[in-house]
């Protein structure tokens, strides 16, 4: 009974009831991308992150009478750049809606937004599991909207604070049908949707800035029926490992309440990251609630044919493309690839090298080993590396023609290529005398020299344990300062230590 109460066991326990076995999950997500504009969606207000409370207002983002919304034209390029990247058809004549609710946080009292006309209708989107099981995640529409303030309910007692530099800033929801099964997918749905992003250039994806933010729809049924049960939405989940903690919690939670034989009431919930548990915010609004109806401030939205041209002929190369690329014609592993691609300054960078060199694999051990480990305890970005990506391909060509060896590459020259990122690869490696040291004779010398210094560890390899040959090769590269073809001198170490028979 103890075991069971640990976390870990407790939540394989619940995985592999019978009972839970029985239910599916339905799991449509709501996905608020907020775009990388440097003004609000319907004014001049700075859209930017950081800046002290109450700045980035005006009396449009107000709400004051008299005030007039204008159209960000760069908020409908992004929108139809997103929509097109995810094979949406793109409604060229749409409208903005006015979506009425109350909040502390929402000045006007209703959010520009766009209800019956979106901007982009369907499209799907390729998602991966961890498995290798690959699946169409199919999407509903895309529409624009403005985001609300921030209210700040711990900074005092007794009152709450608010803060409007959010309120009007551009954002887009990407809205999913509701045919995401698990947490899991869900989470690789949020990593390819934020990966894309990305490549577009239309958002940053900082979810920890409030870039991105997820609400979740769940509810459960019996396997095989039609009828959806009653749905609970978790709001504003802020990190793809917190989307995936509160859609399992959920799952199990409702699991729970169906098998006692209570009803699962239809609620807004919050989800608390340290208990890993959600909670009830409010009752589930409909649509009908928010009493939409045509903005009459702004006209209809009139895409032309020739904007709708214009955004397709500047469209980006996109990750699945930068994939396939990677890896059919450059014969890389679907592994490389997806680390690779993962991130646009990382593809980019790899790109770069391959312009200098055509061994793409070793330019892919490169960036997804030294330089990606060296950034990440740096805490930088493939962004911030200052290292020419020629560079690096002088090291990889180098290499290839066995001028210096891999060892010496990773742990001397590249160190120095980091101190002094301005001098070439061919400058350094003449300043740390890495050449290989091409002399048969010293070779020769110090394969003896290891052997004589070990004459026990000789007799022990011919006893049957080959592995001693890894400390000759310790010492010959000790004694020649690491200037050797590792390989060459393995195979000429063995045939000097099988003549000693």
């Amino acid at each position: 009974m103890k075991l069971l109460k640990s976390g870990f066991l407790l939540k394989m326990t619940l995985i592999l009831n019978p009972k839970n076995e029985q239910y599916e999950a339905v799991i449509g997500l709501e996905v608020h991308v907020q775009l990388s504009t440097q003004s609000k969606a319907f004014c001049t207000d700075s859209a930017s992150f950081g800046n002290e409370p109450n700045q980035n207002i005006s009396s449009v983002s107000l709400g004051l009478p008299g005030a007039l919304p204008l159209c960000n034209e760069k908020t409908i390029r992004y929108a139809t750049r997103l929509g097109l990247a995810l094979n949406c058809k793109i409604n060229q004549f749409n409208f903005f809606d006015r979506k009425n609710y109350f909040y502390a946080d929402l000045p006007k009292g209703y959010q520009i937004t766009q209800d019956n006309q979106p901007i982009c209708i369907g499209g799907s989107l390729k998602i991966r599991l961890e498995s290798g099981k690959e699946k169409i995640i199919i999407l509903n529409r895309i529409h624009m909207e403005e985001d609300a303030g921030k209210s700040i309910h711990n900074v005092d007692d007794e009152y709450s604070y608010i803060d409007l530099n959010r309120a009007g800033v551009p954002l887009l929801e990407v809205v999913t049908e509701p045919m995401i099964e698990s947490g899991e997918e869900a989470a690789a749905y949020l990593t390819e949707l934020r990966k894309l992003v990305r490549y577009l250039d239309v958002c940053d994806g900082n979810m920890e800035e409030g870039s991105m933010r997820c609400d979740a729809n769940i509810s459960i049924r019996l396997k095989g029926s039609k009828e959806l049960g009653n749905r609970c939405e978790v709001k504003n989940l802020n990190s793809i490992k917190n989307v995936q903690k509160a859609i399992e919690y959920e799952i199990e939670r409702q699991i729970k309440l169906t098998e006692r034989g209570e009803r699962i009431e239809q609620n807004t919930l919050n989800f608390d990251a340290v208990t890993g548990r959600t909670s009830p915010l409010r009752s589930k609004e409909m649509a009908n609630d928010y009493r939409y109806f045509p903005e009459p401030d702004l006209l209809p939205l009139v895409i032309s044919d020739d904007f709708l041209a214009e955004v397709k002929r500047e469209m980006p190369v996109l990750p699945e493309e930068v994939l396939q690329k990677l890896t059919k014609e450059m014969a890389l592993p679907i592994y490389d690839a997806l680390v690779i691609t993962s991130e646009k300054s990382m593809a980019d960078y790899f790109m770069a090298i391959t312009q200098f060199t055509n061994n793409y694999k070793m330019v892919s051990n490169w960036v997804m080993g030294p330089i990606k480990s060296y950034l990440n305890e740096q805490q930088l970005s493939f962004d911030d590396f200052k290292v020419p990506a020629r560079e690096i391909a002088q090291i990889i060509e180098f290499i290839d023609a066995k001028t210096i060896n891999y060892t010496q590459a990773k742990d001397q020259l590249f160190i120095a290529l980091l101190q002094q990122p301005k001098k070439t690869v061919n400058k350094l490696v003449e300043e740390l005398h890495l050449k290989i040291n091409e002399n048969a004779d010293e070779l020769e010398s110090y394969i003896e020299k290891a052997l004589g210094k070990f004459p026990d560890k000789v007799t022990e390899y011919h006893n049957g344990k080959k592995g001693v040959i890894g400390l000759f090769m310790g010492e010959v590269m000790k004694l020649s300062h690491g200037k050797i073809d590792a390989k060459k001198t393995n195979q000429l170490l063995i045939e000097k230590i099988e003549s000693l028979k």
